[in-house]
């Protein structure tokens, strides 16, 4: 299909597939509308960020695949997959996300638990006697 532009976005352990097409701006994520799914408004517009400063947000639908973490990590990789799926559509479009640092992963993750402490630092309690 022309006119369909798909990218995939990933933050924390969150990973979303992103399909945008022409349209009147529907977003859907796994099936359910973005307000519904996301259900906090600061995580909604933070993925709309994109759309709104490129003043696209009622020209492209948006469908969205995404799975793993929680809603914060998936409202981070919506937002990077549709900034990527836009830089796409044209050149303009990219040089404006790259600006605005949208096209940048965010690799910050959860450290690992080390062997001998109660997490990644934190030390179980000392006791004197």
């Amino acid at each position: 299909m022309e006119n369909r532009f798909s990218a995939v976005g990933k933050r924390k352990n969150a990973i979303a597939s992103v399909i945008i097409r022409p349209g009147k701006g529907e977003m859907k994520v796994n099936g359910m509308p973005i307000k519904e799914y996301l259900k906090s408004d600061v995580l909604v517009m933070d993925v709309e960020q994109p759309l709104a400063m490129l003043q696209a947000a009622d020209s492209y639908d948006i469908i969205a695949r995404v799975k793993g973490g929680g809603l914060s990590g998936q409202s981070g990789a919506l937002r990077l997959g549709i900034s990527r799926a836009l830089a796409l559509v044209s050149e303009d479009n990219r040089k404006q996300l790259r600006k605005s640092g949208f096209l940048t992963r965010d690799s910050r993750v959860v450290e690992r638990k080390k062997y001998g402490l109660a997490g990644a630092r934190r030390r179980f309690q000392f006791s004197k006697r």
